[in-house]
């Protein structure tokens, strides 16, 4: 059965749809089958497949809104054992129209119960607010990502983000965990950067990715061609970085395991 994790940040630009993609990838490409779901409604994580939103005939709202069976609306990408449920400008609207709608922070929880059992993890790329979109991508996960970037004012909005996760765990899904925090747009060459690093280590110890993503071009202009890092890049530094973080996490996973087992 499928882990769900979903990755989430309110504030954009902090490379969390680049993470969606190549985490999403690189798990694939060790061997796992990966689902990854758009709940954005700009699209982005689709389109950096090579999916566009305005063609596609079915999307993530008319499972979310409509209740088609989600198996519908799966698109199969060009990395073996990776699917995607894409986004589309319906999606935009949704956010209202869920609000009249039984079960209202359940609905994506419930789409994905429907096929959790033939992924081994489902990868959830949230909008960058915390609206009712992002609340059912909480809800129906089972640990989130947060990408914070080695930058001015990283922890800025972080905060009401960890608010916003102990209201959901409160009420609504008392098992939802925080897997760690993701370092992105690292470089090196720059002080700032490595003081980000200790203030988010100081902010959630002991749930620090030990992979860190770094500033690169060619991990900003594989989206452009709608391909993942892997397909465009795989010597970079960008690819590197992805490779070791779908690593960690599997390995993490193995640990989780071996704990409920051991003695």
């Amino acid at each position: 059965m499928a882990k769900i994790i979903s990755l989430v940040n309110q504030k954009g630009g902090v490379g969390k749809t680049t993470s969606a993609i190549n985490l999403a990838t690189y798990l694939a490409e060790a061997g796992k089958f990966v689902l990854l779901v758009d709940l954005d409604p700009q699209g982005n994580a689709s389109s950096g497949l090579g999916i566009d939103i305005r063609k596609v005939p079915k999307s993530l709202y008319h499972s979310l809104i409509l209740g088609e069976h989600p198996s519908k609306i799966i698109f199969k990408t060009e990395t073996l054992g990776h699917d995607l449920i894409p986004s589309s400008q319906d999606l935009a609207g949704a956010g209202i129209e869920l609000i009249h709608l039984d079960n209202r922070e359940f609905r994506l929880y419930n789409v994905l119960r429907e096929i959790r059992t033939n992924y081994d993890y489902i990868i959830i790329d949230s909008p960058p607010s915390l609206g009712l979109l992002t609340i059912n991508g909480l809800v129906a996960s089972d640990e989130i990502i947060i990408p914070v970037q080695t930058e001015y004012f990283a922890l800025e909005g972080l905060s009401q983000l960890l608010n916003t996760i102990n209201l959901v765990k409160q009420n609504l899904q008392p098992d939802l965990k925080i897997m760690g925090a993701l370092l992105t747009m690292y470089d090196k060459r720059n002080r700032l950067s490595r003081q980000v690093i200790k203030e988010v280590q100081d902010h959630f110890p002991g749930h620090v990715f030990d992979s860190i993503i770094p500033r690169s071009v060619r991990l900003a202009e594989a989206p452009g061609f709608g391909k993942s890092i892997l397909s465009f890049d795989s010597l970079s530094k960008g690819a590197r970085a992805y490779k070791n973080l779908a690593r960690e996490i599997i390995e993490l996973d193995k640990k989780e395991v071996r704990s409920k087992f051991s003695v």
